[in-house]
């Protein structure tokens, strides 16, 4: 099966948006889930969220990280990649929440942000609430399509170039505080993850969020991406991604996310030498 570009454009100078055509995926994704991605036949296999899929056509959002990612965005509209595999993973729980908060600091979280608060909007009782965190307003995007699929929307610049000046966990602690918060669902930074479950288990508010430690196959094989749930063992490709964040040791998945940092770097210096 031929997985063809058919479009790729900048969302920033970091970010870029690039759409598949995966008939199989699409018919069968739902939010929460994730892909992966086989760039050519001797490529590694990248855990990939999506932001949405339209007929046969799946949305993502993808930073100019390492090496894989930086060599895919020089593939053109046209091309094609060797394998889209998925859906993987569990997708969230939809139903009524009541006011649930759908947070993003970073490009995986915004995909997933889009896809989770479409989702939950759908559904009656749900009083959706998105918000985004850019470092500044250069880099900004997806705010117009949020707005679409949310019944409140929030967008903050850490150095308030922006919108409101701050992170989205300081709107969410005022919502908290106000007992406007049922449920938050969570994509972005491990260690903002931190701040974000000591914030809600004060508030006694369940919470959702993306674990993306490595993953090597993504199904369950390597025990790359385990991680610990209070006290037990899961793996994120095939439990996950999305897990309780008052349960999760951090501590321990931290160090796991560094795990292949030297490895990664020799990659990234072949790539650039080719």
């Amino acid at each position: 099966m031929k997985f063809e570009i058919t479009r790729k454009e900048d969302l920033n100078s970091d970010d870029y948006l690039i759409v598949v055509r995966a008939p199989l995926v699409a018919k069968k994704w739902k939010a929460g889930q994730f892909v992966v991605l086989i760039i050519h036949p001797k490529g590694e296999r990248i855990p990939m969220s999506l932001q949405k899929v339209e007929g046969e056509k799946i949305f993502m959002f993808i930073k100019k990280l390492g090496k894989t990612s930086r060599e895919l965005y020089t593939y053109k509209v046209g091309g094609s990649l060797e394998n889209v595999i998925g859906p993987m993973g569990n997708p969230i729980e939809i139903k009524k929440y009541g006011n649930v908060a759908v947070c993003s600091d970073l490009v995986c979280g915004h995909a997933e942000n889009y896809s989770i608060c479409k989702a939950l909007r759908e559904i009656d009782g749900n009083h959706v609430i998105s918000m985004q965190t850019f470092p500044t307003k250069d880099v900004i995007y997806e705010e117009k399509e949020l707005r679409s699929v949310s019944n409140e929307y929030y967008i903050t610049t850490e150095d308030g170039s922006y919108g409101i000046k701050g992170h989205y966990r300081d709107i969410l602690r005022s919502l908290l505080k106000e007992g406007k918060v049922d449920m938050v669902f969570a994509g972005g930074s491990m260690n903002g993850y931190v701040k974000l479950a000591a914030l809600t288990k004060s508030y006694n508010v369940p919470t959702m969020v993306t674990l993306r430690p490595i993953m090597v196959d993504a199904t369950g094989m390597c025990g790359s991406c385990r991680v610990f749930i209070d006290g037990k063992m899961k793996l994120a490709c095939i439990d996950g991604p999305m897990f309780d964040v008052h349960k999760v040791n951090f501590k321990e998945l931290i160090n796991r996310v560094s795990l292949f940092k030297e490895e990664e770097a020799v990659a990234m210096e072949h790539y650039k030498r080719r």
